[in-house]
């Protein structure tokens, strides 16, 4: 990739800026927001990518600041045909289209505008069409850069990473699945026992 212009750094930036609510002074202007995930299994902290993918992270904060978090679930475990180790796939979490908890769909955040990337620790949200993302995620284990965006297909918007726990990641990956359960690409990756959120918080 060429190096960009003057003109091109400020155009990006432009492109990138908050809306007014992330703008003003305060926590939410911050390059990163931690967020703590507390499960039986241990916590795991997320660094959230509050300047680089505003949209998303506003989003997630949405679901942490008034506690719709509580009480979801890691519901599914994706790794490839007979893998038996820890250090390849996603985890998926969320609240399951509850329809009690769910905000609305945010504008997809493609990752070739925020410069993020699907490696190790990523989280990213799920949907189906661009667009639909509400209040499910997943986490990366080992690079996945097929999951970004590039010319022929929008990707995931990726919006932060993990930076304590991923051995609890990594945990939840290798827990057992049900082969009969799940719709689609996830069919055979629903887990047997998800594992409960017992609290999500800005740390």
């Amino acid at each position: 990739m060429s190096p960009l212009s003057r003109r091109d750094l400020l155009a990006l930036a432009a492109a990138l800026s908050a809306p007014p609510a992330l703008a003003q002074p305060g926590p939410a202007a911050a390059e990163v927001t931690p967020v703590a995930l507390t499960t039986p299994l241990g916590r795991i902290v997320i660094a959230l990518a509050t300047r680089r993918a505003p949209i998303t992270s506003a989003n997630f904060l949405r679901y942490v600041d008034r506690r719709l978090y509580d009480g979801a679930r890691f519901y599914r475990a994706s790794r490839p045909p007979n893998a038996t180790t820890d250090d390849y796939g996603l985890v998926q979490g969320g609240l399951q289209n509850d329809p009690k908890k769910v905000l609305p769909p945010i504008a997809h955040e493609s990752t070739l505008k925020t410069g993020l990337s699907c490696v190790d620790g990523t989280i990213a949200m799920g949907r189906h069409a661009p667009g639909t993302a509400q209040a499910d995620w997943f986490i990366c284990i080992g690079e996945q850069t097929y999951l970004d965006a590039d010319a022929k297909q929008p990707g995931f918007a990726a919006f932060g990473h993990v930076t304590e726990g991923m051995e609890v990641v990594r945990k939840i990956l290798v827990l057992p699945v049900d082969p009969n359960r799940g719709e689609g690409s996830m069919k055979g990756e629903m887990l047997v026992r998800p594992v409960p959120i017992t609290s999500v918080r800005r740390a």
